[in-house]
């Protein structure tokens, strides 16, 4: 049972963006709604997006984020792609 519930977060885990940004479809949105209800450990991957968007969004309007600061987030968030155009 527990591969099967490991195979469901994979499954859902790769919809978590589309729905920390409120565009997931409702179908989707409850059933990831669902899993988040009984599953831990996707809850916490969830709530850590939500925290770590918002920390960035308020570092960025209240003063800008300092470039290594920004580098460091992007690099632990693995999105170094994004940090080439994101100046």
């Amino acid at each position: 049972m527990k591969h099967q519930h490991k195979h469901e977060c994979n499954e859902l885990l790769g919809t978590i963006s589309e729905y920390v940004d409120g565009s997931l479809r409702d179908e989707l949105c409850r059933e990831l709604e669902r899993h988040l209800s009984e599953c831990d450990d996707c809850r916490v991957v969830v709530n850590t997006m939500k925290k770590t968007i918002d920390l960035y969004q308020t570092e960025t309007v209240r003063e800008g984020l300092p470039a290594d600061v920004r580098q460091r987030l992007f690099k632990s968030l693995q999105l170094d792609d994004l940090l080439h155009g994101a100046h």
